[in-house]
C-alpha cells in the first residue's frame, strides 16, 4: 500500500510532497512485494531484502519502525535523499533516538522526516532532535501543526539543533566573589 500526502512540513513551510510511503499490506513480505516507481520510501527490511535491485535507484529514500536501529544502514546513508521514522503511535518516542542518532553519531545531512501519528505537540522536539521534515496526520489541520515548530523561544538543553546549552550562551552579567567557575549558577 502507498500512502501518500498532499502536503507536509518541510523546514518551516508547508510543502507539497512528492514521495510516497511503501507500507506492506498482510500477506505481503520484504522479499516480494513489488516497489513502484517514481519516489518511494520503503520500509527497511525491504531496503535489506531487495538493496541489490533498488541500489541503482535514484528515487528510493528508507522509513525505520521504531524497533530498528539507525546503524542498521550507515554504510548506505549516502544513497538516501530521505530518510523517515514512523510513529506508530503519538505515545511511542523511540524514533527520536533514531533521529538523533542518525544526525549527531552516523552525520546524516539529507531530509530526515517524521511520518504516522505525527501531531503539532511532537514538532518542537522532533525538531531539536533532528527532523527537518514531517508528514503529520492527514485528519489535523497541517497550518495549526506548522506552529508547533515556534511554540519555544529558547531552550536550555544541548541538542542537535543547538549544540551549546543555555548556561553557555547567556550572559549572566555576574561579577563573581571568588574564582570559583560555578560560581553564579
Amino acid at each position: 500500500m502507498l500512502d501518500t500526502h498532499a502536503q507536509i512540513i518541510k523546514g518551516r513551510e508547508v510543502v507539497a510532497d512528492d514521495w510516497a510511503v511503501l507500507r506492506l499490506d498482510e500477506g505481503q513480505t520484504a522479499e516480494s512485494v513489488e516497489v513502484p516507481a517514481g519516489k518511494v520510501i520503503v520500509p527497511l527490511a525491504v531496503w535489506q531484502a531487495q538493496r541489490n535491485v533498488l541500489s541503482d535507484r535514484q528515487d528510493i529514500g528508507v522509513w525505520f519502525a521504531p524497533d530498528q536501529l539507525a546503524a542498521e544502514i550507515k554504510d548506505d546513508l549516502h544513497r538516501f535523499k530521505v530518510i523517515a521514522v514512523d510513529f506508530p503511535k503519538f505515545s511511542d518516542g523511540r524514533g527520536y533516538s533514531i533521529a538523533f542518532n542518525l544526525r549527531k553519531r552516523l552525520g546524516y545531512t539529507g531530509e530526515l522526516r517524521a511520518i504516522g501519528d505525527v501531531l503539532r505537540d511532537q514538532l518542537f522536539q522532533m525538531y531539536r532532535c533532528g527532523f527537518d521534515a514531517y508528514a503529520t496526520r492527514q485528519d489535523r489541520s497541517i497550518h495549526d501543526a506548522l506552529k508547533g515548530l515556534s511554540v519555544f523561544s529558547e531552550t536550555y538543553q544541548a541538542s542537535v539543533d543547538q549544540p551549546v546549552p543555555l548556561f553557555r550562551r547567556a550572559e549572566r552579567g555576574l561579577q563573581p566573589e571568588h574564582s570559583d567557575l560555578g560560581a553564579g549558577i
